[in-house]
């Protein structure tokens, strides 16, 4: 055994503790590092210096462990850092993809499953090298040590792997003793690194609740913008494929009334920023969702598909595969469950982790508390909006007087031939307010709606009376108009002996109905609602005008000393409201073309109403719609005078509405209410005549043959509408619209002032023009298509019309 001399010491010496000065200089720069990635390439570039190595890499722990018999489940291996040079910077290491590696899998795998050090002298004898890595990069790998990465408890957080000795020899067990010792103090810093990452990320999370509670107390004004953020900061903050949020339905706590979701890239296009959520997009995971809507409790699934309670239905045709779920009951301040929150396939294959879930939770409870929050904040504005409505309505109207009832009461009544009641060329001209007030006691007398229904004649009086006055006194759609619906579908009823197939509740229904269809029209439109953004429209969607004209009915009709009704048992008042509130929003367009198909096909294949349509509710319920349109329409129907009369009253209304919208709102109006294209209302008669009315009267005459002389006229007054036409064209006769501007504003104040209301400026409110309304979700489809009597702009709609055709109309719908 040799003895070292002196000088041999004295070298060993300075190495060892150039080394040792070295190192702790390269522990004290690891340790002082708090930025992941920043630290792993420092981590990497020591060991390539320190083993004297070409390449390195690191790759750091993702998921946890989960109690199943297959431990590694949830975990795998991602690279911070990968094929890391002495000359790399970590801004050129940023650019390049992650790898995943899974648990257990190739040298990488073993070593963080075993927890094992590895060294290979030459890689390619080795059975777990993956040769596709060399072959992708025209790097080859001769020799290879890889290392795990341990925390101060001993746990895996990451392994490191260096690559080819720079002397083309392989890795010694030097190399092995002080990779190990190294990496020792890299653990503690990267799990200082990674307990700093989580606290600034929590730091975010809080910041995200705090900005969800400042939300939840700032922006109230809908339930589908305060979804839309909940989703939005969801899905920021926990990284997932899909989150929604269902409404759970007051009355059923295992179903929903309303589902919004979010998925990854629906946010791709800043430029237009959405203000709502979608909906229902995808199918719902009920077994699940319902689960946790019913019991209250966190749901986190690893593996959608080994759970009983997913229904892997929801999956098929959809393209769309669940991995993973987390959900969570939303409740209000109350405790009471009032959603859920589902977030589905947490990013790059992870599971949802307690952390995710206590996030969720503290997130769940902002939630719930601004879900309640708005969905208060909307009840109060529906209530401050009736209650706008209401002082409105009763501020115009009051219910009839005992007196005025009485006087009614005493009149002498004609019979329905002295009033030509039966007659579908009935015109009003010649009557006053008491005949035809008397004509409407006639009818429900005729009828026998008072013997039948035990109505008290004295309160049918009264009733009659304050319908009459809750019309307000605009142009067209007022008392005369409603009385006259009412006397077509009483001659209907009578001359087609329909009533049969009704019987008596329906045809009860259909008078009220009629007589009660436009009560406290504005004489402005569905459309000028939204846009004036009235009470109504608050209150109200979609047919806007026809659901307050249903409701004004109800209210009168349940108004003291009104109560016509009173005496009819509960199930017959139940079907009469039922019938009475169809009738009403019937007389909307877009209730019109959604059941015109489907009543035309009926005619093509029956082509008589034969007792068997009173057995069946859905026929019944057609004829029923159609009647009201074509009621409603019936001006068209009238001898030429009185199409001619009319149709310069509703000129007049629209027009006044065009200026409204013009002074009110500055808006150009459309071509029907814009009375500087005046000259054109014979033309849009013509199409609206061919568009709305002769489908529709078409089909009544096959129905009937006594209704062949309303489809007669409707072609003669179509004639008489393109002869118009054609002298406007060569400045011949004009039609007169009875009402110039200022006329139409003189009359407006008068009546205003009359009633104490100022219609001018608080006032803009009204259908879409009766019978022919549309709701908000038609109107940009059918706008020009609101007129019973001035119909639609159009260039060549002066041509011959087929008459061996039948409903040549129908593909407007």
């Amino acid at each position: 055994m040799s003895i070292l001399s002196f000088q041999d010491v004295f070298v060993t010496f300075v190495i060892i503790f150039l080394v040792i000065v070295i190192e702790t200089s390269r522990v004290k720069d690891i340790c002082n590092e708090l930025e992941v990635r920043v630290l792993c390439h420092k981590i990497l570039q020591n060991v390539l210096i320190l083993l004297d190595a070409d390449r390195g890499s690191l790759f750091l722990v993702q998921g946890e462990k989960i109690a199943t018999p297959n431990q590694q489940n949830g975990r795998c291996l991602v690279s911070k850092l990968f094929d890391v040079c002495s000359k790399s910077t970590p801004e050129q290491m940023e650019q390049l993809e992650e790898i995943r590696i899974p648990w257990g899998s190739g040298i990488v795998g073993y070593v963080a499953e075993s927890g094992e050090p590895v060294n290979i002298p030459d890689a390619y004898k080795d059975e777990r090298f993956n040769h596709d890595i060399d072959q992708q990069t025209g790097y080859k790998t001769r020799s290879l040590l890889c290392m795990p990465i341990k925390d101060i408890n001993g746990e895996v957080i990451g392994v490191a792997q260096v690559i080819n000795k720079l002397n083309d020899g392989a890795f010694t067990p030097n190399d092995e003793k002080v990779f190990s010792a190294y990496l020792q103090f890299c653990g503690i810093g990267l799990r200082n690194a990674q307990l700093y990452e989580r606290s600034q990320l929590e730091v975010k999370r809080n910041q995200v609740l705090l900005d969800l509670a400042r939300m939840v107390f700032e922006e109230q004004s809908t339930i589908e913008l305060m979804v839309l953020r909940i989703l939005t900061h969801t899905q920021s903050l926990i990284r997932c494929q899909r989150v929604q949020v269902l409404l759970v339905h007051e009355a059923s706590k295992g179903s929903f009334s309303r589902v919004f979701d979010l998925e990854a890239g629906d946010e791709a296009d800043p430029e237009t920023p959405r203000t709502s959520p979608y909906e229902s997009r995808f199918p719902i995971n009920i077994g699940i969702t319902g689960y946790v809507a019913t019991t209250g409790e966190t749901v986190n699934i690893p593996d959608a598909y080994a759970d009983h309670r997913f229904d892997p239905a929801v999956d098929e045709g959809t393209g769309f595969k669940h991995n993973t779920i987390l959900c969570m009951a939303i409740k209000n301040s109350e405790g009471r469950i009032i959603g859920v929150i589902q977030l589905v396939n947490k990013f790059d294959g992870l599971l949802f982790t307690k952390n995710d879930e206590n996030f969720v939770e503290a997130f769940a409870i902002f939630c719930g508390m601004g879900i309640h929050n708005t969905h208060m904040y909307e009840k109060a504005i529906t209530a401050m909006a009736k209650q706008s409505v209401t002082l409105d309505v009763l501020s115009y109207h009051a219910s009839a007087s005992l007196d005025d009832a009485q006087r009614l009461r005493t009149l002498r009544i004609p019979s329905s031939v002295h009033f030509n009641l039966h007659e579908l060329e009935f015109d009003d001209i010649d009557m006053s307010d008491d005949d035809t007030l008397a004509a409407c006691l006639r009818m429900f007398l005729d009828l026998d709606f008072i013997e039948r229904f035990h109505i008290d004649y004295a309160v049918l009086c009264r009733w009659l009376l304050s319908v009459k006055k809750n019309y307000r006194n605009v142009t067209y759609h007022n008392w005369r108009h409603a009385f006259n619906v009412a006397q077509m579908m009483f001659a209907i009823l009578t001359e087609t002996q329909w009533w049969k197939i009704f019987g008596e509740l329906e045809c009860l229904a259909l008078i009220i109905g009629c007589l009660c269809h436009d009560l406290d029209h504005r004489g402005t439109n569905n459309s000028f609602q939204i846009k004036a953004s009235s009470p109504l429209a608050q209150l109200y969607s979609t047919s806007t005008m026809e659901h307050h004209h249903f409701d004004q009915c109800l209210m009168i009709l349940n108004s003291p000393g009104n109560q016509i009704l009173a005496n009819l048992s509960s199930d017959d008042y139940e079907k009469v409201v039922k019938v009475l509130e169809d009738a009403i929003l019937s007389t909307d367009l877009a209730v019109y073309f959604s059941k015109r198909k489907a009543f035309i096909e009926l005619v093509s294949q029956e082509r008589v109403v034969t007792p068997e349509w009173g057995e069946c509710e859905q026929r019944r319920g057609l004829l029923r719609a159609m009647l009201m349109t074509a009621c409603d329409l019936a001006a068209i129907t009238k001898p030429w005078p009185v199409e001619r009369r009319v149709a310069a009253l509703v000129a007049g209304e629209f027009f006044r509405q065009g200026d409204l919208e013009r002074q009110n709102l500055n808006l150009t109006p459309i071509d029907i209410m814009n009375r500087d294209k005046e000259d054109q209302l014979p033309a849009m008669q013509v199409k609206f005549i061919d568009t709305i009315c002769l489908p529709i009267y078409e089909a009544f005459a096959v129905l009937s043959s006594s209704l062949q002389p309303m489809l007669d006229r409707v072609k003669s007054n179509r004639a008489h509408w393109i002869e118009l036409a054609n002298n406007d064209k060569n400045n011949a006769e004009k039609l007169d619209y009875g009402l110039d501007k200022d006329q139409i504003e003189k009359q407006d104040k008068s009546s205003i002032s009359s009633q104490n209301v100022d219609d001018t400026e608080t006032t803009y409110e009204g259908d879409s023009s009766g019978a022919v309304s549309l709701s908000s979700e038609t109107n940009s489809k059918y706008e020009n298509l609101e007129n019973p009597v001035v119909g639609l702009l159009c260039n060549n709609v002066l041509l011959p019309r087929d008459p061996n055709k039948f409903c040549y109309m129908n593909d407007v719908n």
